[in-house]
């Protein structure tokens, strides 16, 4: 027996939450799935291509992510899962088996909901209240349309589990992680021209990046790992630090957001560049920062080789 869809997962792992209101290890959803869908030790060990992760577990990954998009579950830390008050009312109000339309709508009927980052709190869609399905991938869309919606759609979920994972790291490691990044993307000759200064009596000022040897150019940095949403007084706060230091760039850097004042104040500046989350999790893809990419061989005919006459 082949693994299953992942659409297959979803009502195991919508039951399961259920049965522990709590919230439940990721790694023990993925068992409870397989052990109710009843695959075998033996398709359990069947790996994607890319030999990173056992199917059966990344399949279980994409339904709930279904449940997530449908504002029926959450992971309120890496690894956990743990069902919405309305995740908990929906499985109370279906107590058989979900229906196949059902099971359709959660799979495909919020792809495009954006979810929001771990720390902004609320349902995606209304209490209560399922929308009306998307339309699927339309029949009609090229192989290579369909291939670069599956990009998108990968992206978006790792942008999230990012989010989620910056989450639970400590600030110390975050400031690290954002001049790790800023790095990869060439500021600083060396590795060695970024250095972390971060801890108390900073003035706001988290890392210090030289543009070049002597150091005469520098660019300071700010980073947030924080939860709310950065105000004009924070942002404000930093300004004075770079005047502090007679600096003429920066760069603030935030897991979450900023407020329309707060990036108003920057503009008006003009010396501070603001980066949120939703941006900081892009950078960190693009630029590889916590993150690994596959290569997919896609094969297309090369018209030049078969050109008889050019040859």
């Amino acid at each position: 027996m082949a693994v299953p869809t992942y659409d297959k997962f979803i009502e195991p792992i919508l039951r399961y939450l259920a049965q522990s209101p709590g919230g439940a290890l990721a790694r023990d959803a993925y068992e409870a799935a397989a052990q109710a869908l009843a695959i075998s030790e033996v398709d359990r060990q069947e790996l994607l291509p890319s030999g990173t992760q056992p199917i059966y577990k990344n399949r279980a990954g994409w339904a709930h992510d279904r449940l997530k998009r449908a504002g029926l579950s959450s992971s309120p830390r890496r690894g956990y899962w743990k069902l919405t008050e309305q995740g908990l009312a929906f499985a109370n109000s279906h107590p058989a088996s979900l229906s196949s339309k059902d099971v359709e709508q959660l799979a495909i009927g919020f792809m495009d909901v954006r979810l929001r980052p771990p720390a902004i709190e609320g349902a995606l869609v209304s209490p209560g209240v399922m929308q009306q399905a998307l339309s699927p991938v339309s029949a009609i869309a090229s192989p290579d349309d369909r291939l670069g919606e599956a990009v998108a759609e990968l992206r978006r979920s790792v942008s999230v589990e990012l989010l989620e994972t910056l989450a639970t790291v400590s600030p110390s490691f975050f400031e690290t992680i954002v001049l790790d990044l800023l790095h990869r993307m060439g500021y600083g000759a060396s590795r060695a021209d970024i250095q972390r200064v971060g801890g108390s009596g900073d003035g706001g000022i988290d890392g210090v990046i030289s543009l070049d040897k002597l150091g005469l150019e520098k660019v300071y940095v700010q980073a947030k790992r924080w939860q709310q949403t950065v105000g004009r007084p924070e942002v404000q706060a930093f300004y004075g630090a770079l005047a502090g230091q007679r600096a003429n760039k920066g760069v603030f850097i935030t897991t979450s957001g900023y407020t329309a004042q707060a990036i108003e104040f920057a503009r008006s500046v003009e010396r501070i560049v603001l980066v949120d989350g939703s941006r900081l999790a892009e950078l960190m893809m693009d630029y590889e920062v916590g993150v690994s990419s596959r290569t997919v061989k896609v094969p297309k005919i090369d018209s030049d080789y078969f050109d008889e006459e050019a040859t």
